[in-house]
């Protein structure tokens, strides 16, 4: 059957066993084909090209951004990607070739960079749009650069691999992202080879400006649609567990095994994504189900996601959040019975380009729950210029997400957990639906909240 498969930066640095537990496991001759592949740059190369997806920590593109020099970020780039080829050679890799292809491919970007800062410099055209340009430049490269080792690799082990590369570097067509894929695999054979594709795609559109640090499952995601899979797939280093392994122990949680896309994307909404929300949509709406896998145990069969599924019997799927929130209260007294005043607080909001994880009401308050990143003293202030009172404080919030919960007791037994550990409640709530139970609490209290709830569910 025909699979669009996506690899992970992470499992990509691994790249040996990618080899052996993702192409050659159980796959002999022919078996091998009918498979697209979907590559993340190897882990850390877009940090370097772009920002540190963690820390904010500044990469090439900001040296652009504040007019620095960046060709001597170039170059280390260049050694770095030269000291990656030279890590995968003893799998195959020709190490001439790959060095010789990174480096013209560095320099021809280096072309279009430097024509790009010259424009900016001259103060005729718009900061911005250029500045997004750049960007999308340097995503492309990591990509490429892995994808390219890859399909080097697997060619000169005897197997028959197609590069699909979708930066369009070397073309200057006006392709949309979508126009680009059905183009780039319209004349394949997928019975008779491997398709390596690179997750970055060029579109009129930007799949940065549209989609920035998701670009690549965007791109997955576009490649399952366009080719119609019997499934798509997602490599990772980890098990979609109903608890963070790390925090509760290995022997405390499992994969979950089977859930919906509901559930997906309520786990999106909390940071823990088994795919971007903006990538599972085209999926779900065209009724392909979703695998995620563990790289590193392909024996097992992962956890698989579709739009119907709910779960035969009522229980919790997952206890996961996120200590990374800051709860932002507005208070004034003549909110009550006044038509609007939510209205007025979510157009601030949106003012600034902010959206809410949570948000809880009473007569003359309303608590909203954001990220920490999205917070900003202009926001603050403003909705202090409007309203009596306003505080913000940072928070955890930890979550009870499932397809099928709604039980008598689980809030009390929730509640309870937490009460037995100590844990304070600073407010909670649930949609009617019941697929995310959600609880907020002091930041520090997170990881034991975690532990707590999942004992006790």
């Amino acid at each position: 059957m025909l699979t669009v498969e996506k690899i992970g930066g992470t499992s990509m640095s691994a790249l040996g066993d990618v080899i052996q537990n993702i192409i050659l496991y159980n796959r002999t001759g022919n078996q091998l084909y009918n498979r697209i592949f979907v590559v993340s740059a190897f882990s850390g190369v877009t940090n370097v090209l772009l920002e540190n997806k963690k820390t904010g920590e500044p990469g090439v593109y900001h040296l652009i951004a504040k007019h620095q020099d960046f060709q001597q970020a170039l170059e280390q780039l260049i050694v770095k990607l030269k000291q990656l080829n030279k890590q995968y050679e003893p799998l195959g890799l020709n190490l001439t070739e790959a060095d010789e292809f990174i480096e013209k491919h560095i320099r021809h970007a280096e072309g279009f960079l430097n024509n790009l800062v010259g424009i900016l410099a001259s103060g005729y055209v718009s900061t911005e749009g250029i500045l997004q340009a750049a960007r999308e430049i340097l995503a492309s490269i990591g990509e490429t650069h892995s994808a390219y080792v890859f399909t080097n690799i697997l060619q000169n082990m005897g197997i028959n691999a197609t590069l699909v590369d979708l930066s369009g570097f070397h073309d200057h067509e006006p392709y949309t992202i979508d126009q680009r894929i059905k183009h780039a695999f319209k004349d394949i054979d997928f019975a008779s080879t491997i398709c390596i594709a690179t997750g970055y795609t060029k579109g009129t559109e930007g799949i940065m400006r549209e989609f920035d640090r998701g670009y690549s499952e965007v791109t997955f995601s576009k490649i399952a649609v366009a080719v119609k899979p019997e499934e798509a797939i997602i490599h990772k280093e980890y098990h979609l567990c109903s608890a963070d392994p790390v925090l509760v122990g290995v022997d405390n949680c499992m994969p979950v095994g089977f859930t919906n896309y509901d559930v997906a994307d309520q786990l999106a909404d909390v940071g823990m994504e088994a795919i971007h929300p903006k990538a599972s949509k085209p999926l779900e709406i065209n009724n392909i189900n979703l695998r995620i896998k563990n790289t590193f145990e392909p024996e097992h069969p992962g956890t698989l996601i579709t739009r119907e599924y709910v779960s035969p019997e009522k229980k919790v799927e997952v206890i996961t959040g996120t200590n990374k929130l800051v709860m932002v209260d507005i208070y004034d007294p003549l909110m009550v019975g006044n038509v609007g005043t939510d209205l007025q607080i979510m157009q601030i909001f949106a003012n600034h380009n902010v959206s809410y994880n949570f948000k809880a009401t009473s007569a003359n308050s309303i608590s909203i729950v954001i990220w920490e990143k999205d917070y900003t003293s202009e926001l603050f202030d403003e909705l202090q210029s409007k309203f009596e009172k306003v505080t913000a404080e940072k928070v955890a919030m930890v979550c009870l997400i499932s397809s099928n919960m709604d039980q008598p007791g689980l809030l009390a037994r929730a509640a309870q957990a937490l009460a037995g550990a100590d844990i304070n409640i600073k407010s909670a709530g649930f949609a009617l639906r019941q697929v995310n139970i959600q609880f907020l609490v002091d930041r520090q209290d997170f990881d034991t909240a975690v532990i707590a709830l999942n004992k006790g569910m």
